[in-house]
C-alpha cells in the first residue's frame, strides 16, 4: 500500500492509522520488521538538454591546467544514422499451426531509466530470430502491457543484429519511476519476466528441434 500527497501532515495521520508490524502479525513470530511507515519526499528526473558551449572544461594534472575546446553541431541540426539492414531475409519464415512462449525462443531482461523502461530480447538460437521479428512488434507489446502504459505512452523496438537480439524502449511505463512511483515495482525489473509470458502464435511445429 503507498499513497502521495502534497502535504506531509496528511501523510502522517494516514500512517498513524497503520498498525506495526509489532503489534498487527500474527502471534509467535521471533522477529520484528519495523514500525510504522515513515513519510519521505519524492523526487523525480527532470532531464534537459544544455549548450555545450556553455560548458568550460578543463584538465588539472600536477600544477598544471589545460582549457579543452568543445564543438557543437549547429544550432537546430541532428545527425542521424540510418539503421543497419537487415541481411536476414523474412520471406524465409514459415507459418505453422504450433504456439510457443517467447522464453522458449528468447532470453529477456529489463531495467529502467527514470519513467521509461527497456526490456532486452535476445534469441536462444539465430534462426529464431525472423519469427521472434514477426511476432513481437511494437504493436504487439504495447497492447500486452496496455494495463500499465500510460496514453501518452510509446513503444519503440531496436534491433541488435550483432546479438541476435532486440531492445524494447517503453516511455512512460512505471508510473513516474523510481521513488516517484507507487508501484510495487518502480523499476520495471519484473517486465522481463512478464514479456517472456507473452505467446507467439501460427509457427512452425518443428522450430524447436
Amino acid at each position: 500500500m503507498s499513497v502521495e500527497h502534497k502535504q506531509r501532515k496528511a501523510l502522517e495521520l494516514f500512517s498513524r492509522e497503520i498498525a506495526p508490524a509489532g503489534t498487527g502479525m500474527a502471534p509467535g513470530l521471533c522477529g520484528i520488521v519495523g514500525g510504522r511507515p515513515r513519510v519521505s519526499p519524492i523526487f523525480k528526473l527532470f532531464s534537459f538538454l544544455y549548450p555545450k558551449s556553455n560548458v568550460e572544461v578543463k584538465v588539472h594534472m600536477d600544477d598544471n591546467e589545460q582549457l579543452i575546446p568543445t564543438t557543437s553541431s549547429p544550432s537546430g541540426q541532428i545527425v542521424n544514422e540510418e539503421a543497419p539492414s537487415i541481411s536476414e531475409s523474412d520471406s524465409a519464415v514459415k507459418s505453422g499451426n504450433s504456439s510457443y512462449t517467447l522464453e522458449q525462443l528468447a532470453y529477456a531482461r529489463s531495467g529502467d531509466k527514470a519513467d521509461t523502461s527497456n526490456i532486452g530480447v535476445v534469441a536462444r538460437h539465430p534462426s529464431y530470430v525472423p519469427y521472434i521479428r514477426n511476432a513481437l512488434t511494437e504493436d504487439v507489446v504495447s497492447k500486452y502491457f496496455q494495463h500499465i502504459l500510460e496514453d501518452n505512452s510509446q513503444v519503440t523496438r531496436y534491433e541488435l543484429p550483432g546479438i541476435h537480439g532486440f531492445n524494447f524502449v517503453l516511455t512512460h511505463a512505471l508510473g513516474g519511476g523510481g521513488v516517484a512511483s507507487l508501484r510495487s515495482d518502480p523499476q520495471g525489473k519484473g517486465l522481463a519476466q512478464m514479456l517472456l509470458s507473452i505467446k507467439l502464435e501460427s509457427l512452425p511445429d518443428d522450430l524447436l528441434q
